[in-house]
């Protein structure tokens, strides 16, 4: 089975944010993983080094807009707007030549929206949605949950696309026996491009 693991790296009040997003990156540099990050514009403006660091570590980083907000509610200018001024500081921040054309709709909004969809696509965009969600971001999952759920979620398929957040403590937990139960069911770990 083919893994592409995402990460969603976006804006979140908790105090650990920041430190998860970073713990996740020693992880997945200490596993050889390479991911793929979905970063909101907002985060890598906040976050700078982390946001570098993404890019330096060779994941592939996508655009997950500037605010975070359900883009089925935006006029076309609104979403024109968060995309590409996300688009400006995720590559200020990463160095990367752009973050196109990988985009994931924040909260899944839009996703099967053909306004939302055509306006991607005129930006250059195709939106990546998700097979294995496995709702790491509730405040009551735990890791062996989360890790339950992404196996489970693999098994039943040959390619899955795997969604998770950077700023969860259970993500952060979760992750290395994640990797290695999935290393254990035959899993190559790839990133969206490569699938």
């Amino acid at each position: 089975m083919r893994v592409a693991l995402t990460i969603d790296t976006e804006q979140r009040s908790r105090p650990a944010a920041a430190d998860n997003a970073l713990r996740q990156l020693d992880v997945l540099l200490g596993e050889g993983v390479r991911v793929t990050s979905f970063v909101q514009g907002r985060w890598a403006g906040a976050n700078p080094e982390i946001a570098r660091r993404i890019a330096a570590d060779g994941h592939l980083v996508g655009n997950h807009s500037y605010h975070h907000a359900p883009l089925s509610l935006m006029t076309d200018e609104g979403i024109r707007h968060t995309v590409t001024r996300a688009e400006e500081v995720i590559v200020s921040r990463t160095g990367v030549a752009a973050a196109q054309p990988w985009f994931r709709c924040p909260y899944g909004d839009g996703e099967h929206d053909a306004r939302v969809l055509a306006v991607l696509a005129e930006l250059g965009y195709r939106n990546v949605e998700w097979d294995v969600d496995p709702f790491d971001w509730r405040p009551d999952r735990t890791a062996s949950e989360v890790v339950a759920a992404v196996v489970a979620g693999c098994r039943e398929r040959d390619v899955a696309r795997v969604l998770l957040h950077s700023w969860p403590d259970v993500t952060v937990s979760a992750l290395p026996r994640l990797i290695a139960d999935l290393r254990a069911e035959g899993a190559e770990f790839v990133t969206i491009d490569e699938l």
